[in-house]
């Protein structure tokens, strides 16, 4: 009996290592990767927060500044910074080494969103990844379906942004290269009509998780969204409550400009979590505190490189350690 303790013990504590030292892998990487919105920070907060010094009204006017540098929403700021002011007020975080910790933790607050389970539990799985044009939409995919894959689930790709060639021979060489089957129409078919044939495959494959590709283009906004509506009516025809997950993916780089692409695609579906693509070559990775206060979506997945393994789950605490200096 005494000796089955001791195993248990033992392979708890291995997997609490394994654990710790995973943390301390993703940690070091999202470092790495989010050094530039880290240094530009770093430009604004190194006066702000390297001397020792008492936090008062012009410790708060170069915080601000500092915070809008990366990108951060003026209201997401004032949400970061007024219960710091209480406290201040009231005698609390006088010392700038006593704020800095206090303000990761009120960016933790608005970041800590449990993002769905991915993938969805139905089988199959239909979810709509969505986004402009631009984004890494279709990238963004073949990372999912390689994560899928790699953890043992069977995927399909529906290749339902049929008005670039572009896209959906971009998904079928992705297919090819990752070995995951692509349904596919002829260019200019209609987007639902892939999407229906797409899920009828999964279903009568017995697929896990099908990734949908989508359209983006916004220079026919209206005529997009009402596609996207039509698209999930008829996904719920192929499969009961489908689309069961929809991802909208979002570039770091485009900024503020996000927060209209949210906005807009809130209009056509509901959106349960975000993709947030290259926040390795931004210093504007701000955007994702601003997208979580503004929007309350969480965010599943953020791009740190161009390698397939690059798409990693999106850790709060990780983010916050990597950006504030």
């Amino acid at each position: 009996m005494q000796g089955l303790f001791m195993f248990k013990w033992l392979r708890k504590k291995d997997n609490s290592q394994a654990e710790e030292a995973q943390k301390k892998k993703l940690l070091g990487k999202f470092k790495e990767r989010l050094s530039r919105t880290r240094e530009k920070l770093k430009e604004g907060l190194s006066e702000v927060f390297v001397i020792e010094r008492n936090v008062d009204e012009a410790f708060f006017e170069e915080l601000e500044e500092a915070l809008i540098t990366a990108d951060i929403n003026i209201d997401t700021i004032k949400r970061l910074l007024t219960p710091l002011r209480m406290r201040v007020s009231q005698g609390e975080l006088l010392k700038t080494s006593e704020f800095k910790e206090a303000l990761k933790a009120e960016m933790l607050k608005i970041l800590s969103l449990e993002p769905p389970p991915f993938p969805p539990e139905a089988r199959p799985a239909a979810v709509f990844v969505v986004g402009v044009n631009g984004v890494g939409k279709t990238t963004s995919i073949a990372k999912l379906g390689y994560r899928l894959k790699n953890s043992g689930f069977s995927v399909l790709f529906v290749a339902a942004d049929t008005f670039r060639a572009a896209a959906i021979e971009q998904l079928e060489n992705w297919g090819n290269r990752l070995e995951i089957p692509v349904i596919k129409q002829k260019l200019g078919a209609d987007p639902a009509s892939v999407v229906f044939e797409g899920l009828k495959a999964a279903k009568s494959r017995n697929i896990d998780v099908a990734l949908i590709d989508t359209a983006g283009r916004l220079h026919t906004k209206y005529n997009l969204m009402e596609e996207l509506k039509k698209m999930a009516r008829v996904a719920g025809k192929a499969i009961e409550e489908a689309p069961h997950q929809n991802i909208l993916v979002i570039d770091a780089t485009t900024g503020q400009n996000a927060v209209s692409q949210v906005k807009w695609f809130k209009e056509a579906l509901p959106i349960h979590t975000l993709i947030v693509t290259k926040m390795d070559g931004t210093a504007k990775g701000g955007i994702v505190l601003t997208l979580a206060h503004l929007f309350k979506i969480p965010i599943s997945f953020i791009g740190l490189g161009e390698k397939l393994e690059d798409l990693e789950p999106f850790d709060p605490e990780a983010f916050v350690n990597a950006i504030i200096p």
